[in-house]
């Protein structure tokens, strides 16, 4: 049997849902690793584009940041920051977009600028970047964060990235063009709304994973589907593939972080 890690199962998980996609927009950190083995094994083809106007990106390590130079020069092309999101990003025009959060709540609404009260944080979070477009303009998001209480929470006090909002018809009186997000990707299994409540339901789950642990990791009363399909493991191939590509990046000086 092939031993991997939990953080290793979840990238490899969110890595196979870019099969057969054209074009990603990635945030850096969990989406990004994922993103860039998925280049390496199940979808070789796929376009990375990273909101420093790099599109197309190879890189060899996983990139320090969205204006790592790598980026730029392994990237098919490189255009403005304003045309990556206005002609790129909010018609409609990427598959996916890739994101990590400090916070994501029943609904799928991201928190990456705050914790506590606005003005006087017990926390203050990188901030927004391009996530807030990511989630409203690709034709849908995955997000990767990994399964704990204080991330997967009952109620948001500030919304960064907008999932369903306050729920079914939200995203819709908005305006917004993508679907929202259709997948959240962790070390323990994979949630996916709802279709009538948009409310973020178990509904596949790691080998060697029980129910009661999820519930007890997530901030809310957490749904789950009747049948509970297991995520297949990690192949050889996968491993080596993703292994290889951590090792390379922290030699570097990068890495995996919940960016």
């Amino acid at each position: 049997m092939i031993g991997w890690t939990a953080d290793e199962i979840m990238t490899v998980t969110a890595s196979r849902t870019l099969a057969g996609r054209t074009s990603c927009f990635v945030g850096i950190g969990l989406p990004s690793t994922a993103a860039n083995l998925a280049r390496r094994t199940c979808s070789p083809d796929l376009a990375l584009i990273y909101e420093s106007g790099a599109i197309g990106a190879k890189p060899s390590t996983l990139p320090l940041s969205i204006g790592d130079g790598e980026l730029a020069e392994t990237a098919d092309a490189v255009v403005s920051v304003p045309e990556i999101f206005n002609y790129w990003l909010q018609p409609g025009r990427v598959d996916v977009g890739f994101l990590g959060a400090a916070q994501i709540d029943r609904r799928g609404n991201i928190n990456t600028t705050v914790i506590g009260e606005y003005a006087h944080p017990s926390v203050r979070l990188p901030g927004a970047g391009g996530a807030p477009e990511i989630a409203a303009s690709c034709k849908e998001t995955i997000v990767v964060v990994r399964h704990r209480p204080r991330t997967l929470v009952e109620r948001l006090e500030f919304i960064t990235s907008l999932g369903f909002g306050d729920g079914p018809g939200h995203r819709a009186a908005l305006g917004l063009r993508g679907r929202g997000p259709v997948r959240v990707i962790t070390d323990l299994g994979v949630l996916e709304p709802d279709p009538e409540t948009c409310e973020l339901t178990l509904a596949h789950i790691h080998p060697g994973v029980a129910v009661d642990q999820v519930r007890a990791a997530t901030g809310w009363p957490l749904a789950v589907r009747a049948e509970l399909p297991v995520t297949e493991p990690p192949t050889a191939v996968e491993l080596a593939a993703l292994r290889s590509l951590t090792t390379r990046s922290s030699t570097r000086g990068g890495g995996n972080g919940a960016a």
